[in-house]
């Protein structure tokens, strides 16, 4: 087993239209479905916001404008039976082309070996609990 860490991440939450764009992934332990912001792993040397740029250029290739810090995040979990531990830069930020606000778009990509999908999903379904949103810490950026 390998030494376990604490992750830096860093995560962007884009509203649109009373919805938000997240990934969806599933526990293959539990088989529960979840949703994340995008985003990932902030590399040695790099700063958070360009992380954040990174990721999204890397995974949807779109740009960010009006890039904005909303917090640090701590993410204690369990996940495809592992323990994980994570610190989330937390950003809002706005697209540069106003062709990723489709809400009817899927954005595939691939992240490590995995193929993934990105969506537009209605914000009240988080809220109600319908749809679940990790960290639960995230909510409360949702309005």
């Amino acid at each position: 087993m390998g030494k376990l860490r604490i992750r830096p991440i860093s995560l962007g939450l884009v509203k649109h239209q009373a919805h938000v764009l997240v990934s969806q992934g599933q526990d293959t332990v539990s088989g529960d479905t979840f949703y994340r912001f995008l985003g990932g792993g902030i590399d040695f040397g790099e700063t958070s916001r360009t992380a954040l740029q990174r990721e999204f250029q890397e995974e949807i290739q779109a740009a960010l404008t009006n890039i904005r810090y909303l917090g640090c995040l701590e993410n204690i979990f369990t996940c495809h039976g592992k323990a994980g531990h994570e610190l989330i830069q937390l950003f809002g930020c706005d697209f540069v082309d106003p062709q990723f606000y489709q809400l009817n778009q899927t954005f595939s990509f691939v992240e490590g070996k995995k193929q993934r999908s990105a969506v537009w999903i209605p914000i009240e379904r988080i809220h109600t609990g319908e749809l679940n949103l990790v960290p639960l810490s995230c909510r409360a950026f949702l309005g």
